[in-house]
């Protein structure tokens, strides 16, 4: 059930949530942050994952991203989908929600290799991070809450969750980052805008409207966030 209101908190009582759902679980806790492409997924994921470290005095946290689930340009261009890249079709959902599920299930002390993505090369990393002691994973990504109407593969994703929050941010400025996002990563500002117009905004669009699924519901609010 989400929680809804209008209170300002800091990164670091998000932290203290995550801590004390996770005290007494069993086996591995798993937070799921999800919200359309721009949000600022990745800085909250590592953010909580450094305020659960910091707090503990020991790694008892790491993030495990989506995004090293993105198919590789190769496959990509192979079947025609390259200029979709990002959309729920050019990701290996079965890969992920396996590996969700076996990092879920192994006990903290067994390493499980997670793949990363080189925002340099547009490339998945195998093996980009490795968990070993951690027994709270932060993944990040923005499918995380789909049903099974349309993406039944990603519908297999929340069940694995113990808690998923959604990053809610105003369009224009989603729009802005993805912009920038682009240009950094060597497109023409017009090669950009094309693919913020064509598929970014339309994964957005997509993304958003799982946002009353999720158990927490965020907005960024000057160095901390606002639980809406």
């Amino acid at each position: 059930m989400a929680i809804r209101g209008s209170v300002e908190t800091s990164l670091a009582e998000l932290a203290a949530r995550v801590r004390r759902r996770a005290d007494g679980h069993s086996g591995r806790f798993l937070l799921g942050i999800t919200g359309p492409p721009g949000a600022g997924k990745s800085t909250l994921a590592r953010g909580i994952r450094d305020e659960l470290n910091l707090a503990s005095g020991a790694t008892i946290a790491e993030v495990a991203p989506m995004d090293g689930f993105h198919l590789t340009n190769a496959q990509l261009r192979a079947a025609g989908f390259l200029d979709r890249k990002g959309e729920p079709d050019t990701f290996d959902t079965d890969g992920y929600v396996a590996l969700l599920r076996t990092i879920r299930d192994t006990a903290p002390g067994t390493p499980v290799s997670w793949p990363t993505y080189d925002r340099e090369i547009h490339e998945p990393v195998p093996g980009g991070v490795v968990f070993d002691r951690q027994s709270i994973v932060v993944t990040e990504g923005n499918y995380l809450l789909l049903d099974d109407r349309a993406h039944p593969a990603w519908a297999a994703v929340r069940p694995l969750l113990d808690e998923t929050w959604y990053l809610d941010v105003p369009r224009p400025i989603i729009e802005q980052r993805l912009l920038r996002r682009h240009i950094r990563g060597g497109r023409t500002p017009e090669a950009a805008r094309t693919k913020v117009a064509a598929s970014d905004l339309r994964n957005a669009a997509l993304v958003e409207s799982t946002r009353t699924r999720a158990d927490l519901v965020l907005r960024k609010a000057g160095r901390g966030y606002r639980i809406d």
